[in-house]
């Protein structure tokens, strides 16, 4: 399907600039200066995310590494640790990766074509090109969620847009609906759209400034586009979370390994249901009394539910986790690490319990 020769397009950036100009989005942090550096991590922590949610991130970061420099000299701990709650942590681990290979590689300052930035690590098509667009002013189509969803309905889409073929058309369309200038302005614009009218529930169709040439609107299917992701059966799995604390109440972490959920964040020692002896044995740790079984906990991800028991037991010989992925840390001081956020939700309640520091020293 494609969009090529409608009468409306050639109109469509003009339109959406000039509905911009009044009432898009002008004081978002990373605009103020609109550097490389601020466009990149605001790209990055946006990916999944809404902005209410990614302001304060934002900020926190930019105060603690107010350029590309300080962001590639830290330790991936500190990134994590400002990261812990956004989720997708694999983006953390890529945003600190590409900060060191910028630095190393292209002198600290972000390249401004699309190719270099697609060959830095977290870096896609899209991403790629807000940051052209954005930092540099460059005539680069973005295809974020926002704008796919606009440009599914300006094109009528009869797919599910992440299908490839459907890829293939949105990316067409993105392109063909290019300006000759003010890129920068236009592809704010454009997520603006998304993010404010032409939303997934409830769009203000009546004050969008391209209905003219919204074919899903001309044929009444706005509510119907873009078609969701077929959906697959909700697997659940199961695991059993290692609570050992020590004689004077601190908690034993273990950092996961940096492929799958939550890589590289320290969290609690995980083991199979009735696997517990063998687990505390593999860390070197005796059991002085039975272990307490805890409320269960359910999150949530996006392709499965995990469901936890959380076990809670006093050990002994405390000073065994020598080995670098391990780590003794009372619950009320793990704020500072990179947890995730079932974890660090379970731990400040452990720490909160009047009862806690009794059962671990008695």
């Amino acid at each position: 399907m494609s969009t090529a020769g409608s009468p409306h397009e050639a109109k469509f950036a003009e339109r959406l600039l000039a509905w911009f100009d009044q009432h898009g989005r002008h004081d978002l942090p990373w605009q103020h200066p609109r550097s490389g550096y601020f466009v990149w991590l605001s790209e990055i922590m946006l990916q999944q995310t809404q902005v209410a949610t990614v302001v304060p991130y934002f900020l926190r970061f930019t105060q603690r590494f107010p350029d590309l420099a300080a962001l590639a000299s830290a330790s991936l701990d500190d990134v994590l640790a400002l990261w812990a709650g956004l989720g997708y942590y694999s983006r953390a681990r890529n945003l600190h990766a590409c900060a060191r290979k910028v630095v190393l590689e292209h002198h600290g300052e972000f390249p401004s074509t699309q190719d270099a930035l697609i060959a830095l690590p977290g870096i896609g098509r899209s991403t790629a090109g807000a940051i052209a667009a954005q930092a540099f002013g460059k005539r680069a189509a973005i295809l974020d969620g926002n704008v796919k969803r606009v440009l599914a309905r300006q094109i009528a889409l009869q797919e599910w847009p992440g299908a490839p073929a459907a890829q293939a058309l949105l990316w067409q369309a993105a392109a063909a609906r290019l300006p000759d200038s003010r890129l920068t302005d236009y592809s704010q614009a454009l997520m603006d759209l998304g993010a404010l009218l032409c939303t997934r529930k409830k769009p203000q169709c009546r004050l969008c400034p391209v209905q003219q040439s919204c074919k899903a609107m001309a044929l009444q299917q706005v509510q119907l586009i873009p078609k969701a992701k077929p959906k697959r059966a909700v697997v659940h799995r199961q695991i059993q979370w290692l609570i050992a604390s020590n004689s004077v109440g601190e908690i034993l972490l273990e950092r996961r390994a940096e492929q799958g959920i939550w890589g590289g964040l320290y969290s609690l020692p995980e083991f199979a249901d009735s696997e517990i002896i063998a687990r505390l044995q593999a860390l070197n740790l005796t059991a002085l009394a039975p272990a307490l079984e805890q409320p269960k906990v359910k999150h949530v991800f996006t392709h499965f539910t995990l469901h936890a028991t959380p076990w809670l037991v006093q050990v002994g010989a405390e000073n065994s986790a020598r080995e670098a992925n391990l780590r003794w840390m009372h619950p009320a001081a793990c704020a500072e690490l990179g947890l995730p956020a079932p974890i660090k939700a379970l731990l400040q309640a452990l720490a909160e319990r009047s009862d806690f520091a009794l059962s671990v020293v008695s």
